[in-house]
């Protein structure tokens, strides 16, 4: 046992990928056993995490989530903003600037309208569960944007652990009801072409649930949404923590 013990905390970031790849795997078994695909499983896998990280801070007494937890130590450098940013650059150098000129002026304004709405509603959201930091607004109205841009913006403005974790969670529920809204809505807006896909993309910009929404209502329309809702995450990173935080500054 003291072996094992030894190589867990010596390796313990080989051990948070090791965990979160079961979880990965044990996610997507269950939106497709479960949901049938409606549910993406990196949605069910988030929300494991925000439950994981409750449950370790009430179990620890401590503020890292299951980081506190000695063998899973190394999920908080996993989690942590450096790898998380490497993911996003790493993403965004994915697309090309061609592509998104193939969507035209629709889907170019859709993508800038989709930022800017999303965070006034999840701006407007915190506003009524009383925030008046122009901080906490901010980073809230963000994760209303994607649950990536939250964080991404949390951090560079200075929010709290608290609020980036709020931030996280209004994104996630945003990408569970695109998931599940899609197919609904997908006949009476009239999204049956790469077009019309890639101005929807472009609108609800959270990737997963654009993802898994469009392949529910019909395959072949994924990737056109996909594109604009990846550029949809860049501006917004972009967006979010200069040009609409200043903006919620001048409000509060």
């Amino acid at each position: 046992m003291d072996v094992i013990e030894t190589v867990f905390l010596r390796n313990n970031l080989v051990v948070a990928f090791a965990v979160v790849g079961v979880v990965l795997w044990l996610s997507y078994v269950l939106a497709e056993k479960l949901t049938a695909g409606r549910i993406h499983g990196s949605a069910i896998a988030i929300a494991i995490g925000l439950l994981a990280a409750w449950w370790g801070g009430e179990t620890t007494g401590g503020s890292r989530g299951v980081a506190d937890i000695t063998f899973l130590g190394g999920i908080g450098l996993m989690g942590g903003g450096m790898l998380r940013d490497f993911a996003i650059v790493a993403t965004a150098f994915g697309v090309h600037l061609d592509e998104l000129k193939k969507a035209g002026f629709a889907g170019i304004f859709s993508i800038i309208t989709g930022v800017v709405v999303s965070f006034i509603v999840g701006a407007a959201v915190a506003v009524l569960f009383g925030y008046t930091d122009p901080v906490a607004i901010t980073t809230i109205g963000a994760g209303a944007v994607t649950y990536i841009v939250g964080p991404v913006t949390g951090d560079a403005i200075g929010a709290s652990d608290a609020v980036i974790t709020l931030s996280v969670a209004a994104g996630l529920v945003k990408s569970i009801l695109v998931m599940i809204g899609t197919p609904m809505v997908a006949s009476a807006i009239g999204l049956n072409n790469p077009q019309s896909a890639m101005v929807f993309g472009g609108l609800m910009g959270t990737t997963s649930g654009v993802a898994a929404g469009l392949a529910a209502t019909d395959p072949k329309l994924v990737p056109y949404g996909a594109m604009t809702a990846t550029f949809y995450t860049g501006v917004g990173c972009l967006l979010a923590p200069s040009i609409l935080y200043f903006a919620v500054q001048a409000f509060f």
